[in-house]
Parts: structure tokens; sequence; C-alpha cells
């Protein structure tokens, strides 16, 4: 079965409000709403890029990070800010 790129899209921008609006209403730093529509958004991405790959031959400039090294991207960032800011 091919995916619609049309619908897959749709479903890809209603995700990207959802977490939007997620993180606008967020409630604390764990708010498990917005783990939710981080999901969704990965999912609604995903199914997107494939229907793309699958119809068009074609592919997004984006990719999703597997999280692995998330922390260490974290830390790495606050370490330029903190450098730069103590310039």
């Amino acid at each position: 079965m091919t995916a619609d790129p049309r619908a897959a899209l749709d479903r890809f921008v209603a995700a990207l409000e959802g977490h939007y609006h997620a993180v606008a209403a967020r409630r604390g730093d764990d708010d498990p709403a917005v783990d939710d529509a981080y999901e969704v958004l990965a999912d609604a991405f995903e199914v997107y890029e494939d229907s793309l790959a699958q119809v068009y031959t074609e592919v997004t400039p984006f990719y999703l990070d597997d999280g692995d090294d998330e922390d260490d991207d974290y830390e790495d960032e606050d370490d330029d800010y903190e450098e730069a800011s103590a310039s």
C-alpha cells in the first residue's frame, strides 16, 4: 500500500500544530503532553518522509536524531553558550 503524500503532509502539519500547543501550554519540565506531542510529531514526519520516497522518490532535508547522545549535545551547547557569554 502506498501512502498518500498529501494526507501525510496534512497529518504532519497537524502534528506540528499539536506540538506547538503542547509546548506553549507546558506545565513543568516533564509535562507528559509535550512528550506525547513529540512522539506524534516524529511519527507523522516519518510517515510523510516515507510517502514522499514511495510516490516521488524524494526526501526532505531533515532527519530524526535517534537521541542516543542527546544529553551530550545539550551539554556541548551549554558549554559553547557559557564560553561566548564569558567573552
